[in-house]
């Protein structure tokens, strides 16, 4: 009788560093972070610090003011004690549909397996983290920052992005320029 033969199996994505891809927002005129960017900035930290060794992948780019949202984001990540090294800066996006795209292909071309983490607001998450797994990206949410009161129109907002930004992505599979 043969000894049966055990195959081990392991998840790629497990033994990987986890990605935290940080969704961008205003840049003030003074080159700073809007409220919102900087609330994001630092729950993507904070979450950082519970992660072995993460990936940051802050992505927007310039806006009507200062340094790219990408750039403005390293530069926080920089103050929360983020290694240089563990920040790969994607700065031409210039909306959600936009960064995903260029994430996807950043992660291909850094050839990055790790679990990737969606942070941003909790009202964008759903549309990001949905476009991700369209994108084949198998995402998942970071805690977001606590949600301030009265921000209903960016809300509101996602009602219809999110259905619009879905109809794009899968036209865009299907097109093959996803």
């Amino acid at each position: 009788m043969r000894a049966p033969r055990h195959s081990v199996k392991y998840d790629q994505r497990a033994m990987a560093p986890p990605i935290i891809v940080i969704f961008g927002a205003a840049v003030r005129p003074d080159g700073h972070p809007s409220a919102t960017l900087r609330e994001r900035i630092d729950a993507a930290a904070r979450f950082g610090a519970t992660q072995p060794d993460p990936i940051f992948i802050p992505t927007g780019g310039q806006g009507r003011f200062g340094d790219s949202e990408a750039a403005v984001m390293r530069d926080r990540l920089l103050d929360h004690a983020v290694p240089v090294e563990r920040i790969i800066l994607e700065d031409t996006a210039t909306d959600t549909l936009s960064s995903v795209r260029a994430v996807r292909r950043l992660l291909q071309a850094h050839g990055l397996k790790g679990a990737v983490h969606v942070a941003t607001s909790g009202y964008h998450q759903p549309r990001c983290v949905a476009l991700l797994w369209l994108a084949g990206i198998r995402a998942r949410r970071a805690p977001p920052p606590p949600a301030p009161p009265g921000r209903w129109y960016w809300r509101l907002r996602e009602v219809p992005a999110l259905p619009y930004d879905i109809v794009l992505v899968i036209g865009l599979r299907l097109l093959r320029r996803l």
